[in-house]
């Protein structure tokens, strides 16, 4: 077999030089502090079972599509299930793909055009920077949850089109998956509204967090009629996968004729989608599950001040928690002493995040205890 071309086996030496070479990492049984499994669904054989249950009640016991949505897809398990996410959601339509990555590439290459501006904000996800690098509009990143730098763009890039030609598109999250913040959605819907721009919001990490059945922070807010599209995943709260993008019936018509990540893959399985329409059945029962998990974020909070580590984190009050710890070597080292006493933390690196920023990245969870909570984070103020 032909060796790595020299070209690629130095890039792979320079990030084993830079202490950020990635490797898989093996299952473990250690306290999830590292899983997106927010409310505990991915593991829940409530949910497993009421899947297969549905699946045999509705005769749909095949094991895959057979094809793309548009060839022989579009199993009857899709309208239903994307009629149930837009009611729950307040939405008029909901188009499903296959992955949170696959809708965010779908949207922003197929959506704004040539002519159009995309404003988004600088920490924004991979997925969404891969899709507007593909789109043929011009893109510009705003400074981190900074208002009033977006609107100088704005005011910026009106001032220099025609602006009856001319589509602002403005993308922002509304919890960050890196630091766990959120924006001030209301600010942003005054400057939006204010200057005619079309909100765009990934949801991925709100969905089972922020609203009384977990509905989202834009949904928590009532501010769902300002937002264009709403890409909202499946991997973290809900415990599954898949993502939906929210919006107008036209703009589903739309994304169904011209985004190519839907276009051109193999659809989503019975099973898959079965287990997606379960999930958010479950949002509906689970208020308990969701309550939970906002108790422990908010105690976390505390222990955080109580073992004087507060100045380490990133302000947040979602499920996502991150200490900054600079340095690959250093954050890598505090994560496998973590890890050693039994918690599952894990430390992120330099390039994911700017160099200087490296940090450990707490997931909370519904059925982390209290005393797990207080015991890491006494084993990390002693570490340090």
């Amino acid at each position: 077999m032909k060796a790595l071309p020299q070209s690629l086996a130095q890039k792979l030496a320079a990030r084993q030089e830079q202490n950020a070479l990635r490797k898989l990492p093996l299952a473990n049984q250690l306290i999830d502090f590292a899983s997106n499994d927010y409310l505990g669904f991915a593991k829940s054989e409530a949910i497993f079972t009421a899947t297969h249950h549905h699946l045999v009640t509705n005769n749909s016991m095949i094991n895959g599509a057979t094809g793309s949505r548009l060839l022989s897809g579009n199993h009857t398990l899709y309208p239903t299930t994307e009629v149930f996410i837009a009611n729950f959601h307040q939405s008029p339509s909901a188009l499903l793909f296959n992955s949170g990555y696959d809708a965010n590439v779908g949207f922003f290459s197929a959506v704004p055009q040539k002519g159009d501006f995309i404003l988004f904000d600088e920490l924004c996800h991979a997925s969404i920077r891969d899709g507007i690098q593909l789109s043929n509009a011009k893109a510009y990143k705003f400074k981190h949850n900074d208002f009033e730098d977006l609107e100088r763009l704005i005011l910026k890039f009106q001032a220099s089109e025609n602006q009856h030609s001319t589509t602002i598109y403005v993308v922002t999250e509304s919890v960050f998956s890196m630091d766990g913040d959120c924006p001030n959605l209301e600010e942003l819907v005054r400057v939006a509204t204010r200057h005619n721009a079309y909100l765009v919001i990934d949801e991925a990490h709100a969905l089972g967090v922020f609203g009384e059945k977990g509905e989202g922070l834009v949904q928590f807010l009532g501010l769902q009629d300002y937002f264009f599209a709403r890409i909202v995943t499946f991997g973290k709260g809900l415990g599954c996968h898949g993502a939906v993008v929210l919006g107008s019936e036209e703009l589903s018509s739309y994304l169904v004729n011209f985004a190519r990540s839907f276009i051109y893959t193999t659809g989503l399985s019975p099973h898959s989608v079965a287990t997606i329409g379960i999930a958010y059945q479950a949002l509906n029962t689970k208020a308990a599950a969701i309550g939970e998990l906002k108790e422990r974020i908010n105690f976390f909070n505390q222990e955080k001040n109580r073992f004087s580590l507060k100045p380490l984190f990133v302000r947040s009050k979602s499920a996502i928690q991150s200490a900054i710890i600079p340095g690959n070597a250093n954050v890598k080292r505090i994560a496998q002493q973590l890890q050693e006493k039994g918690f599952d933390v894990k430390p992120i690196l330099s390039p994911t995040v700017p160099a200087g920023q490296e940090r450990l990245r707490f997931c909370l969870h519904s059925y982390n205890t209290e005393a797990q909570i207080s015991e890491v984070l006494y084993c990390l103020s002693s570490l340090l």
